[in-house]
């Protein structure tokens, strides 16, 4: 009897331990899931460096356990642990260089450095190709991203406000802006008020187009930019898929599966735009859809029933973004319960789903069009006034 109540004690003694150590671990994770929540905010501020570097401090200090205990408001154990590649192959193009012309190019940005490199970077490098005699600099709208790169990474990579005024530090008198936001969206309105309080600070300066240029009043409205878009978007998609041609794959069997962001704002008429200009360039077998589902005609379950409806029986997705970044990686490819690829194969329509986890950034004649409407803006500014105002 008292070797079995000695057993029991001993016992005690050791949940009492364990759990005091479990806490601990909990204790340490919750500490950096707070500091991870601090920087996961979208204003940079005076604090902003020192907190991305006690945030990396403090994760590096936790076990391996400990770090899978990392949960917060935004905070989890990707946002240190998860692998998107190597940050030293991208540029973030923040290096100091005088002279009077300047291409700054501006993106939402993305914290998967194997896209950054490829995407954002491709784009930059043809139109720096495009532009020798002019400085190409880049600058992210989302403060989001930049932190989360700085603090991972120890990469920095600046905002809107702070390549502006590095330009003007620089002695930049023409100022280009070209975007590679995909339309005249919420972040191109920002950009834009962004720049109305710079544009007496440079002698001339101007912002070129988005990628899927003006955009319109109707459905049936569309454009140039948006032709040679979904020319380029589904030949890459075509070829990557092993088929010769689009008609080839519609014969097989298959439909491509175009995912965009989606949004409230007035430009939203673009993704039903682009599939508008995919029925009239005849790919019967390609969708556009948004993770968003704005506009309504695009949510998953719509697309899904479209795709099914014509009798498709295999389905590759694609993001319809300039990178692929965490949207295209895991609200389209993932494996939650809640991703397209997870609904599609759900739906128990279809054979096969085929994830392409690749940007728009990436193909050579998208990064023409970008090359394009730089080069419109370089001429816009040649024949503009000094000092000229944004509209």
């Amino acid at each position: 009897m008292k070797r079995e109540l000695m057993a029991i004690v001993a016992a005690g003694a050791f949940l009492a331990q364990s759990s005091a150590y479990t806490q601990a671990d909990k204790s340490a994770a919750d500490k950096v899931a707070s500091l991870i929540d601090a920087i996961y905010v979208q204003e940079r501020t005076e604090q902003t460096d020192e907190q991305c570097a006690e945030a990396k401090k403090a994760w590096d200090s936790l076990t391996d356990e400990q770090k899978e205990l990392v949960e917060g408001e935004n905070a989890d154990p990707d946002y240190f642990g998860r692998d998107t590649g190597d940050a030293s192959k991208d540029n973030p193009l923040n290096q100091d260089k005088k002279g009077e012309n300047e291409i700054l190019v501006v993106s939402f940005g993305t914290s998967f450095n194997k896209s950054r490199a490829q995407d954002i970077s491709g784009i930059e490098k043809a139109i720096q190709k495009a532009n020798g005699d002019w400085i190409v600099r880049r600058a992210f709208t989302a403060q989001i991203i930049i932190n989360h790169i700085q603090a991972r990474d120890g990469v920095k990579i600046d905002n809107m406000k702070q390549a502006l005024e590095r330009a003007l530090r620089n002695g930049v008198k023409n100022l280009v802006v070209q975007p590679t936001h995909l339309m005249h969206g919420a972040e191109y309105d920002e950009l834009t008020t962004i720049l109305g309080s710079y544009s007496d600070k440079f002698e001339k300066i101007t912002v070129a187009e988005p990628l899927l240029g003006k955009v319109g009043g109707s459905v049936s409205e569309i454009n140039s930019d948006k032709q040679a878009v979904a020319k380029a978007a589904v030949s890459q998609a075509v070829k990557e898929s092993g088929f010769k041609s689009q008609k080839a794959a519609k014969k097989a069997g298959t439909a491509f599966v175009f995912m965009g962001h989606g949004t409230s704002h007035t430009a939203k008429v673009s993704y039903l735009q682009m599939a508008a200009q995919m029925k009239a360039l005849k790919y019967d077998n390609v969708f556009i859809g948004t993770v968003e589902g704005e506009p309504e005609e695009t949510a998953c379950e719509n697309i899904i029933a479209e795709v099914k409806k014509a009798g498709y029986k295999n389905v590759v997705l694609r993001p319809l973004m300039v990178v692929a970044g965490d949207h295209a990686n895991n609200d389209m490819a993932g494996d939650d319960d809640d991703s397209w690829k997870s609904q599609f194969e759900k739906s128990g329509a279809f054979q096969k789903i085929t994830c392409q986890i690749l940007g728009l950034g990436n193909i050579p004649e998208i990064q023409k069009i970008y090359v394009q409407h730089t080069k419109d803006a370089l001429t816009q500014l040649k024949n503009s006034e000094p000092k000229k105002k944004l509209n």
